[in-house]
């Protein structure tokens, strides 16, 4: 009986709970619509600040032609609010029955449920409203200032001259191209630098953009280059589409100068680039500044103005020439010696910089004899160029030693205006037979270092994109390619890199030495190559190539260095074999070349560079290779097999690089029974290496001892199961230092591995360790005391980053030599240090990074860890949501000493940050620093308060940016029963206040800027009303809005 109820009543109770649910839902909406109308209103009024907030996104994808999903989340924004505010009325109007003695609860259930209904959808908006972390790049004045730089930049009678004409011609509202035109080596492109950024510092142009063309332009390059400086990202994937863009983004913009350098062909037009016409380049108040060293390009581009460039006069070469040799020239004999060799140089200043580079320290008799050859070297069917060619050469002969002098032609063999880097330069030099003073590979390395420097001290080389890269400017090319070319020197060079040829040049022959076609769409080679004294051949980043023929390389027997990089080639011919001299082999990025075998037949191979590749099996013939010295395996995560015994038998490899591609040392191979990888004690048991970059996917593959401590001097040793993107790191080749990423803790270690890297280590990154709870006891271990950086990023088990009140600390300072500690993404991190370190600990850190530790509320910095980062460089705080202060001061205002070195601070996305600082400002620490960045601080009201107005006075502060601060009011605060003094900030340069909706005042006082050369305001409170004049500059400011 008592089931059949249960029975009955169960299904009853359900049916009654399914009723009941819309039910309650529905007297909810009519007992609680004034409470759910009150509560869209709130949610209504955030929706708002978020709608201000990206309204400058949508600015800046307008400008970039772009119409993203934002556009619509606007119009949806518009319409809730209408929809709320019409609402809100329909309440405020208060329907009722009987004179509101019976309220109308129909009418009260719509209202509240058309509430709910409404809240969900701003809900949804504003989920949806964070477009912060869209990547939107407004070009940024002092980015393209600084890519204007042109140095130590000296004007001369005839530079001056037409600087003055070109400026003339800038602000000319009549002329948009401008043609300046001279020879080789005269200087136009320093000199256009130089009015590129005179033009941008005067405020003639927003933006001033450049690109160079070259004898063999790329077009999809220069309109890279131009779209980068923009800001714009082409997605195009042809020359028209990636031109229609371009032209647009200008055309949307205003007041945009486009220098286009060194342009050979007047069949280039501008249209075909993406640049706009000359007529729709007045409507944007735009121009076109252009480079040439002939006067028919700057007719053939429509140059309204043509400017020459001239020589520098004889006194001008003189002044140049004497300052760069840096000689008194005391005696007349000499003086009137080197004046003829100044001479010669015939005004152009390259020639004159290179040839008192090459005689500088040089004594009489040697510039006498340098005079005698200047004036008896006559080359022959060079035209313009002859002057040149004679000064480089002599520069050229003047080098000391045949490295430098080798070193100096193999630049030439790089593509035109390339940035060439320095590991390439000394693989192939080494390989060639260059840097082998040294016994060691790094010994080389630093010698082919010291060359490239003292070749750019002797004017033939310039700086790179960094140090890592150097340049060779194109005449000085041009001139080193006749060098080489030339039978004197024993050398016969063919170099057409960056020429876009598609079929193989049909002027090699028998006696070449080197032959560089890099960069090219080469879809065919020769059945044979008959160059029976080739050495270098290059061949590298032809795409189209896919086939190499089998008697290709039958005749190369003399051939030491061979690149076939970023190629399509499957297979390697059997004429491979016949490279029975070949010393230096690069095949990176070649993915579809699967088996590499016939390398083992390489026997005299030293430099072997496969990164990027596709093969999956390490081919046992490799352990042939008895010579090798250095193996690149980086990059190929295809690779999951390596035999044993094979790595172990290359026993002169001194480098072995696999960062990001093989890590299952001593795991079973899968489908091939019993057999195993290749243990890593195969790695230890190699004397000679040194350079290490290596993964571990599991830290028991890790032998637990060894017979012989191995001596790694430079190591990349990632000890976690899965490899970390190569983004992650800056390093690359063998230029890092002693790096380790532990995915466990130190004691999981065996002991010869602490001894041989532990101890050694410079840089060290936790990455998703569960392991790691307290950093005290992991440098309890007392063999961290060498640590120069440290990076701990998603180990969600860490509630502090040091606790001395769980973990004994000894006496001496804690991480004394530690330069910069990252903080990344460390969910359960409530603070940065409990307790008190010992004196003296974090004394040289420079760089603080912490970024999306949600868990850190209140304040990130306390008196007892801030006070002491006495050389703190940079501080970065970003993604930190529940963090209120960033530094606390301890009880009244106290003197402190100041950061001695800071430079930088940045705070971000920190939406609960209510000031910098927590009590009583300690401006004190900031003298000296030189930039603050404030953005995304939704609920700061202030940067700084006027309780320390003498300290603020005198900071250093040179650039001061503000963004996206919805609740900000004024960039100075008051604080009750201070003066409103004035405020001086003399270093301050550099003004950018954008998106600041409640901005309505810098400071309530008087603000004087006395070094302001920058300011901008945009889209901040319409009772924001600076100008340049209330900032009382001494100098001239470029204003922005």
């Amino acid at each position: 009986m008592a089931e059949i109820i249960l029975g009955v009543i169960g299904p009853v109770m359900q049916l009654g709970q399914w009723l009941w649910s819309p039910a309650k839902r529905g007297l909810g909406y009519m007992v609680h619509y004034k409470r759910n109308a009150e509560s869209l209103n709130l949610q209504i009024e955030e929706l708002k600040v978020k709608k201000k907030g990206n309204q400058n996104l949508v600015d800046a994808f307008q400008l970039n032609g772009e119409e993203p999903e934002i556009k619509k989340w606007f119009e949806d924004a518009n319409k809730a609010i209408a929809d709320a505010a019409q609402l809100t009325g329909e309440v405020a109007a208060s329907k009722n029955c009987i004179s509101g003695m019976c309220p109308d609860l129909r009418w009260r259930y719509n209202l509240g449920k058309k509430a709910m209904e409404e809240k969900e959808a701003v809900n949804k908006l504003l989920e949806k409203g964070d477009f912060q972390t869209i990547s939107v790049q407004v070009p940024h004045p002092i980015e393209i200032e600084s890519t204007m730089s042109t140095g130590g930049f000296q004007a001369f009678g005839s530079t001056t001259k037409a600087m003055d004409q070109v400026m003339t011609a800038l602000k000319d509202d009549k002329v948009t191209v401008i043609g300046v035109y001279g020879m080789g080596g005269v200087g136009k492109t320093t000199m256009v630098k130089q009015v590129g950024a005179q033009a941008r510092k005067d405020g003639l142009f927003d933006h001033v953009i450049m690109a160079v063309f070259s004898q063999n332009p790329d077009m999809m390059k220069i309109q890279g280059q131009l779209s980068d400086m923009l800001g714009l990202k082409l997605q195009e994937e042809t020359e028209l589409g990636r031109a229609g863009r371009l032209k647009e983004r200008i055309l949307r913009g205003n007041k945009t100068l486009i220098i286009l350098d060194d342009i050979w062909n007047a069949s280039q037009t501008l249209t075909s680039i993406g640049i706009p016409s000359p007529i729709e380049l007045q409507g944007c108040n735009s121009k076109v500044l252009i480079t040439t060293r002939r006067l028919n390009v700057c007719h053939g581009m429509e140059s309204n103005v043509k400017v020459h460039l001239n020589v520098l006069s004889e006194e001008d070469s003189w002044t140049l020439f004497a300052k760069r040799a840096r000689k008194s020239f005391e005696s007349v004999p000499f003086y009137e010696v080197a004046r003829k060799v100044a001479r010669e140089c015939a005004g152009l200043p390259i020639a004159l910089v290179a040839v008192a580079g090459a005689l500088g320290d040089k004594d009489f008799d040697e510039w006498k004899e340098a005079a005698r050859r200047l004036e008896m070297s006559q080359p022959a069917n060079l035209e313009d160029d002859g002057d040149v060619f004679k000064c480089i050469k002599l520069s050229y002969e003047y080098l000391k030693g045949e490295d430098a002098k080798s070193c100096f032609l193999l630049c030439s063999l790089f593509a035109e205006d390339s940035h060439i880097a320095i590991q390439d330069l000394f693989s192939y030099g080494f390989g060639y037979g260059l840097f082998r003073d040294g016994n060691t590979l790094e010994g080389a390395r630093a010698k082919a270092r010291t060359v490239t420097k003292y070749l750019k001290a002797s004017s033939l080389l310039l700086d790179g994109e960094s140090e890592k890269y150097l340049r060779m400017h194109d005449v000085i090319r041009d001139m080193a390619i006749l060098i080489a070319s030339s039978e004197e020197h024993g050398h016969r060079f063919l170099v057409k890199a960056g020429w876009e040829l598609n079929v193989w040049p049909n002027d090699t022959d028998e006696g070449c030495s080197a032959i560089s076609l890099q960069d090219n769409c080469i879809r065919k080679l020769p059945d044979e190559l008959v160059c029976p004294k080739l050495q270098i051949l290059l061949l590298n980043d032809n795409s189209t190539l896919e086939e190499i023929p089998e008697a290709f390389f039958q005749s190369l027997n003399a051939l030491r260095v061979l690149d076939l990089a970023e190629t399509s080639i499957s297979i390697l011919p059997s004429s491979f074999n016949f490279l029975i001299n070949l010393q230096t082999l690069h095949l990176d990025g070649c993915p579809d070349l699967k088996d590499i075998s016939v390398l083992g037949k390489l026997k005299k191979l030293e430099i072997l560079s496969l990164r990027y590749s596709g093969f999956k099996k390490f081919p046992e013939e490799i352990g042939n290779l008895a010579n090798l010295r250095l193996l690149d395996l980086s990059w190929n995560s295809e690779i999951n097999i390596i035999p044993s015994k094979v790595i172990s038998r290359l026993s002169r490899l001194e480098e072995l690089l696999m960062e990001g591609s093989f890590g299952d040392w001593g795991g079973k191979v899968e489908g091939a029974g019993e057999r195993i990888n290749a243990g890593f004690d195969e790695l230890t048991c190699l004397s000679y290496l040194n350079i290490l970059f290596v993964g571990i996917c599991n830290v028991e593959r890790i032998p637990k001892d060894v017979e012989f401590l191995p001596n790694w001097e430079k190591f990349f040793i990632c000890i976690k199961r899965e490899s970390l993107p190569m983004d992650y790191f800056t390093h690359s080749d063998s230029d890092c230092s002693r790096l380790l990423v532990l995915e466990t803790t130190i004691d999981t270690l065996p002991s010869w591995f602490n001894s041989v890297v532990i101890e050694r280590t410079e840089e060290i990154f936790y990455s998703e360790c569960r392991g790691l709870k307290n950093f005290l006891v992991e440098y309890a271990t007392k063999r961290l005391h060498g640590l120069i950086s440290l990076r701990v990023e998603r180990c969600h088990h860490m509630p502090s980053l040091m606790n001395t009140t769980t973990t004994l600390v000894p006496k001496r300072p804690v991480l004394e030599k530690l330069e910069e500690l990252h903080l990344n993404w460390l969910n359960n991190l409530k603070a940065l240090c409990v307790g008190d370190l010992p004196h003296g600990s974090l004394v040289n850190l420079k760089l603080l990074e912490v970024t999306g530790c949600e868990a850190l509320e209140g304040t990130l910095l306390q008196p007892n860890l801030w006070q002491k980062l006495q050389n703190l460089e940079a501080l970065n705080i970003q993604e930190m949501s529940r963090m209120e202060y960033v530094f606390e001061s301890e009880g009244p205002k106290q003197e402190q000493a100041a950061f001695r070195n800071w430079r930088e601070m940045t705070l971000a996305y920190l939406g609960e940050l209510k000031s910098i600082w927590n009590g009583p400002a300690q401006y004190a620490i900031f003298h000296n620093l030189k930039v603050l960045t404030v953005s995304e601080c939704r609920k700061l009201k202030t940067i700084f308060t006027t309780d320390a107005s003498h300290c603020l006075m005198q900071l250093e502060l040179e650039e001061l940016r503000v963004y996206n601060c919805s609740s900000l009011e004024t960039i100075i605060g008051a604080n009750e029963g201070t003066l409103e003094d004035k405020i001086i900030f003399p270093q301050l340069r550099y003004i950018s206040l954008r998106r600041l909706p409640e901005l309505k005042s810098f400071y309530s006082g008087g603000v004087e800027c006395p070094s302001l050369e920058y300011l901008c305001v945009h889209v901040c409170h319409s009772q924001f009303s600076f100008s340049a004049s209330d900032f009382h500059s001494q100098k001239q400011v470029r204003v922005v809005r």
